[in-house]
């Protein structure tokens, strides 16, 4: 499974890692990605998501009905 938010959509970041001598490799940013349990009230059920940090703070902000009906919307799957 990759490391990918299902609320925001955050992917890993690539880009280079640069050392004191500045040799140049690769490397990726990984998100904080969290698999966290909500309640729906709506269809009386828990549900279970990988989710961001970032993405935790919008189901606060914005409630988890919205957000799982943006994300049903786009036609993500939990």
């Amino acid at each position: 499974m990759s490391v990918r938010c299902q609320v925001t959509g955050k992917e890993p970041g690539y880009g280079n890692q640069v050392s004191h001598s500045h040799r140049r490799t690769r490397r990726r940013w990984l998100p904080n990605v969290q698999r966290k349990r909500y309640w729906l009230p709506a269809e009386n059920r828990w549900i279970r998501l990988r989710v961001s940090t970032k993405g935790m703070k919008t189901i606060e902000k914005r409630g988890i009905d919205a957000v799982v009906a943006d994300m049903r919307a786009r036609g993500e799957r939990f």
